[in-house]
């Protein structure tokens, strides 16, 4: 596994750059992902699909599929990414500190 380190706080993560351990996550890993995603600020839109990615990954052990982020945030897929310009998965759930989800290439 590799280290990242933001601001003095090191972070364990994934090959992909993800985080390891998801109780690690806080304000300065938003701060590293929104950096490297070239996210100028954290809006109220953006906490409201972290917020969900979070509650569903602690309630089902895995990150939605888009269909369901979708539903349950009301956000269409074309606003997801102008939100996470990575997408839903490599943006999104990566700045909600969650694993890479299945599938994600």
């Amino acid at each position: 596994m590799a280290q990242v380190t933001h601001k003095g706080k090191s972070f364990e993560v994934d090959e992909d750059g993800f985080l390891v351990h998801i109780e690690e996550w806080g304000q300065e890993w938003l701060d590293h992902v929104r950096e490297s995603e070239g996210i100028a600020e954290i809006t109220a839109d953006h906490h409201k699909i972290l917020d969900f990615l979070r509650e569903y990954y602690k309630k089902n052990g895995l990150a939605p599929m888009v269909r369901v982020l979708s539903k349950n945030t009301g956000f269409k897929l074309k606003e997801i990414y102008e939100l996470f310009p990575s997408g839903p998965a490599k943006g999104a759930c990566r700045m909600a500190g969650l694993p890479k989800p299945t599938g994600c290439v």
